[in-house]
């Protein structure tokens, strides 16, 4: 049978009012009690309540700042251990060592190294001042001659006169010669006087005691003192700089 319009018109109304009946009750009652439009009756996010949605601090509130806490060590049983003491903790071995007398000093540490470095050509030039002839080299000079002349290595002991011997006022063969006599000498050193300066030179007088053997063995003594000289001038050579015979007083003691 088929509904006239009109009929057909009511009856879809009606049916809407139903459903929309049934809606409205389902929507106030919420399904759980809540009524609609409550906040609370949105779902929440994870981490909700905490910051933003995204489960980040809100602005103005930063997280930990700086590298992340170090995890506590355990001892065998699980057992948090004490803080590690920081008196026991290894010592910078230079600061030991600088501070120990018994140890050696580090070179980064020795105030010796600091003090040469800042010096400069400075410290140079005083070790070279340091390496030039002193009084006792020139007492040496006296001792060596005269240890040469014991030895008839008259060569040796000739050339320590100045000027290659000349200064001996003999050529090599004439001092030689001087010894044929001569079976042995002995000789007692006094301390040096004290240096004198000339024009480029320095001068020093070593006093002796002198006692000769003679091959007949008799003996004769001679007391007096050498003078020695060397050059100080730039560009002195090392024989020139050391110290040489330049002259001899030396005077025989009658019995």
């Amino acid at each position: 049978m088929r509904l006239s319009p009109v009929l057909a018109l009511l009856t879809a109304a009606a049916l809407a009012a139903a459903l929309a009946a049934c809606g409205g009750k389902d929507a106030a009652a919420g399904g759980d009690g809540t009524t609609a439009g409550d906040p609370a009756a949105l779902p929440m996010p994870e981490g909700g309540g905490r910051g933003g949605i995204t489960g980040m601090p809100d602005a103005g509130q930063p997280g930990p700042v700086g590298a992340p806490a170090a995890a506590p060590q355990l001892d065998e049983n699980g057992n948090p251990l004490p803080p590690a003491d920081p008196a026991a903790l290894p010592a910078d071995p230079d600061a030991v060592a600088a501070n120990d007398p018994a140890l050696p000093v580090p070179a980064g540490a020795d105030p010796a190294n600091a003090d040469a470095a800042a010096a400069g050509p400075a410290a140079a030039d005083g070790a070279a001042t340091a390496a030039e002839p002193t009084p006792e080299d020139a007492v040496a000079v006296v001792r060596d001659y005269y240890a040469a002349i014991n030895s008839r290595s008259y060569g040796r002991a000739y050339a320590l006169w100045s000027d290659g011997g000349r200064a001996s006022g003999q050529d090599a063969q004439q001092f030689a010669n001087g010894f044929a006599n001569t079976a042995g000498v002995s000789v007692e050193l006094a301390p040096p006087g004290r240096v004198d300066a000339g024009a480029g030179q320095r001068h020093i007088e070593v006093p002796v005691s002198i006692t000769a053997t003679q091959r007949d063995g008799s003996q004769r003594r001679y007391v007096g003192g050498y003078t020695l000289r060397r050059t100080v001038v730039d560009g002195a050579s090392a024989e020139q700089r050391a110290w040489r015979i330049a002259s001899a007083d030396i005077r025989e003691l009658k019995p």
